[in-house]
């Protein structure tokens, strides 16, 4: 029975599975908490520790959807190229904008976590959080970080991202569509993404753009800032 539960067939299914129900209940009751991540994650932990499935069983036997990120995030260029009228005069304010969320993302999370006492591991864990999953991975990898702890980081920071960021841009009165779609993207990466695609297909474009290009800024600012404060 347990090689069953273990099959990479059944585990593909029940993380597509509880998925799928995530999005139905989403969209059936439209409460922000009900995140279709958040469910999938709420049922698979539970099914892991029970059947005593090891993360890194688990981990193996899913690996398509982890190498399903990274195209799922360059088809989000279509998106992009549908609206790329609108982001014409705009490239030096983007890249700017996107370059400063990332040392600020950087920055924060290493002196936030030192101050609480965080050795330099878990550091070069915490530093790659407000990218998208496959560039976080590789950057934890060549500082030293611990991979599985980085894409935990990722994760969480993408579902408070996605949570409370359209709640911060109401309040904040943010009416600029490409505001919301950088900070969004900037700031919680494919979930982001996914919450300002719902916002509209202009925030939805900008949220996919500012995925890369931070992804590509915070791979190259990592290193050099873990120089000076690590």
């Amino acid at each position: 029975m347990k090689a069953l539960l273990q099959s990479e067939v059944f585990l593909l299914m029940l993380v597509l599975g509880t998925f799928l129900l995530g999005i139905r209940l989403y969209q059936k009751l439209k409460f922000p908490l009900l995140q279709p991540l958040l469910i999938s994650v709420a049922i698979i932990i539970p099914f892991l520790k029970i059947t005593g499935i090891e993360y890194e069983i688990f981990y193996q036997q899913t690996r398509f959807l982890n190498f399903m990120l990274g195209p799922s995030v360059v088809a989000l260029g279509y998106v992009l190229y549908e609206q790329i009228e609108h982001i014409k005069g705009k490239v030096v304010s983007i890249l700017t904008a996107v370059f400063v969320g990332s040392i600020v993302g950087i920055v924060s999370v290493i002196l936030i976590a030192k101050l609480f006492g965080a050795d330099k591991i878990l550091l070069s864990s915490l530093a790659p959080k407000s990218v998208t999953t496959p560039i976080a991975i590789n950057i934890a990898q060549n500082t030293g970080g611990v991979p599985e702890l980085t894409v935990a980081f990722v994760v969480i920071c993408g579902l408070f991202g996605g949570l409370v960021g359209p709640m911060i841009l109401r309040k904040l009165k943010i009416k600029s569509k490409v505001a919301k779609g950088l900070a969004m993207g900037s700031a919680a990466h494919a979930l982001g993404t996914s919450r300002a695609l719902e916002m509209g297909a202009l925030e939805g474009a900008i949220s996919g753009l500012a995925i890369g290009v931070m992804g590509i800024m915070t791979a190259l600012l990592v290193p050099f800032v873990e120089k000076f404060l690590l």
